[in-house]
């Protein structure tokens, strides 16, 4: 059950499904090419692979920054020794790559399988020096995090062809819908993310600037952080407002209705609800209460299935 724990069992179950939905919603009513049923399991495999190598080596390197943090809640060093954990790291690290190599050695394009190594060693950079600095650890697990949903465009051939179609009359050719669809949830996995990994940063203020870390609340302050994370949400009601707009024109009143109660409103009652208190448990619960706006997010793309 430690190890379940030291993995972030949920997060993965997300991650999973994430992943799940994005292929059978888009991907597999194209008739795929390579991303069938077999190789989609396959690169799922390989994701939660190397997800789950990632939160490991992020906590034996924030062993000392979690023991003021959250004490309560450390696995690695207590229960689980430090060696048995670079030894799992490594293991899942290499099936999550050996995976994906299947995949990308049956379609003929074995370079493929660099995205998956890059990400393995982004991760580890990642937990031992970028997650320190300023702004770029935060990019670069939210661009992980969008990865979940770009690397079916990138293993899928068909999709690569819907994104040279042209644009018609200022609109996308309808037939281009799959690409651009998928382009816009990655968008808004990488907003939401990023918005998240702040607040958890506001979150581990104290044992951060014990360890000498200069995220963005350490660098320019919670105030600062907290219009930046505002900034970010505007980017992401932007597509959201515009897709409500377009849906209705196009008469799918009930995906813009969908999009407006459970993703837009909730937004912005969230972002009236974060700069409502300074506390770390509060900002732990916002943290939270994100990761729960992106389930309707993820689960919209059910309701595009069913109505377009």
């Amino acid at each position: 059950m430690q190890w379940m724990v030291l993995i972030r069992w949920k997060n993965l179950v997300l991650i999973l499904v994430t992943q799940f939905v994005a292929w059978f919603c888009v991907v597999r009513p194209g008739n795929p090419e390579v991303v069938g049923i077999q190789h989609f399991l396959l690169l799922a495999f390989s994701t939660v692979c190397i997800a789950a190598a990632g939160y490991i080596i992020n906590d034996y390197f924030d062993v000392r920054i979690d023991a003021v943090n959250r004490p309560d809640k450390m696995v690695l060093g207590k229960t689980i020794g430090r060696r048995s954990a670079i030894i799992v790291h490594t293991v899942l690290n290499v099936a999550g790559v050996l995976a994906a190599a299947v995949v990308a050695l049956s379609a003929g394009h074995l370079s493929w399988v660099l995205v998956q190594v890059v990400c393995t060693f982004l991760l580890w950079l990642y937990s031992s020096r970028f997650k320190q600095s300023y702004m770029v650890g935060n990019v670069v697990v939210s661009l992980l995090t969008a990865l979940t949903i770009l690397i079916l465009i990138l293993y899928e051939p068909s999709l690569h062809r819907l994104a040279r179609l042209p644009v018609l009359s200022g609109q996308i050719n309808r037939s281009a819908m799959p690409f651009w669809v998928l382009i816009c949830y990655a968008w808004f996995a990488f907003v939401l993310n990023w918005m998240r990994e702040i607040v958890k940063d506001i979150e581990d203020f104290a044992g951060d600037a014990k360890e000498g870390c200069r995220t963005m609340p350490i660098v320019k302050g919670i105030s600062f952080s907290l219009r930046f994370i505002y900034g970010l949400a505007f980017f992401a009601f932007l597509p959201l407002l515009v897709s409500v707009y377009v849906l209705y024109l196009r008469h799918h009143p009930w995906f813009s209705a969908y999009l407006s109660g459970f993703l837009i409103l909730p937004l912005v009652a969230w972002c009236i609800f974060l700069g409502r208190n300074y506390t770390s448990r509060h900002f732990a619960n916002a943290s939270r209460a994100l990761k729960i706006i992106m389930i309707p997010g993820i689960l919209s793309l059910l309701v595009y299935y069913l109505h377009l």
